[in-house]
């Protein structure tokens, strides 16, 4: 995992409230993140089809409980 500095930060959140999907543009950030960053997206719950989704794509991930319900997520290519 990358240190915690290199991860830029993506919080779905007011997307997700005005009725958006993030899908595209997490998919988008974390396709074109170099080598040894990553990706931390903060969401109002856990993403898991994401988290398959990534993790198929050859992502890692490490997955923490936010404040209240909300979560932050990290991905990073794996092997990084």
């Amino acid at each position: 995992m990358p240190p915690v500095s290199k991860f830029k930060r993506f919080d779905v959140r007011p997307l997700l409230r005005s009725g958006a999907s993030p899908l595209s543009q997490v998919l988008t950030r974390a396709h074109a993140l170099p080598a040894g960053e990553g990706l931390l997206i903060i969401a109002p719950f856990l993403p898991s089809p994401l988290v398959e989704r990534l993790g198929a794509e050859g992502f890692a991930s490490k997955l923490e409980r936010g404040q209240g319900a909300d979560w932050l997520v990290y991905f990073w290519r794996a092997g990084d």
